[in-house]
């Protein structure tokens, strides 16, 4: 059964399939776990570009890439500077690195000051992704603590982008999530076993469900 907006939201209108650009993932505690699942779910013929925010340090385990690729069909990448994104492919922010776009769609690396403490984090990718590609970003929070992505969420929603939140249920941290939801500017509330079926199912026809 289709998730309902949060209360109080008019419902999502959705662009076209062929409006979109770009999905955008974004978790923390948690995360990896979430981002196998969803990632798991993407169809080998998905053709959105995915780009990841996961909360890492350089201190951290640097075989995350390796982890998903091993349950995605889409290949996994660490993201480099001055990449032009390919479709049907993931690109995972480098541990203690942003990660952002040019004007001109390339990705770049920053080492500018933590945001909430974090780098990469999500508000830089989500707000450089609006300003690029406008109405073509489809941004996604998942489990995490802290609110990272919350304002990331407003921006890719100014842009005319959609977003989707992971619901509380499914959430092994729900502080991420809720204050994305809290906006009251999220499309979709979902279940973590839906989102990557919603993700292919935009993709393909632009709607959902």
């Amino acid at each position: 059964m289709a998730a309902e907006p949060r209360v109080g939201t008019p419902r999502p209108c959705f662009p076209t399939a062929s409006a979109l650009d770009v999905v955008l993932l974004a978790a923390s505690a948690g995360g990896p776990d979430a981002l196998r699942v969803v990632l798991h779910a993407l169809p080998r013929g998905f053709r959105l570009p995915v780009v990841i925010v996961q909360h890492r340090s350089a201190r951290g385990p640097a075989l995350l890439s390796r982890v998903l690729s091993f349950v995605s069909a889409l290949p996994i990448r660490e993201a480099m500077g001055g990449e032009v994104l390919l479709p049907s492919t993931a690109y995972l922010a480098p541990p203690d690195r942003h990660l952002l776009f040019s004007p001109d769609r390339t990705l770049v690396l920053s080492e500018d000051a933590r945001v909430h403490n974090v780098r990469p984090a999500a508000d830089l990718l989500f707000a450089s992704a609006a300003r690029v590609f406008r109405g073509g970003v489809v941004a996604v929070v998942l489990t995490g603590s802290g609110v990272d992505g919350a304002a990331g969420v407003q921006a890719v929603k100014e842009a005319g982008g959609l977003a989707i939140a992971q619901d509380e249920s499914t959430s092994a941290f729900f502080s991420m999530p809720n204050a994305a939801i809290r906006t009251g500017l999220v499309d979709l509330v979902l279940p973590l076993q839906q989102i990557g079926s919603a993700l292919a199912r935009l993709a393909q026809t632009g709607a959902y469900p």
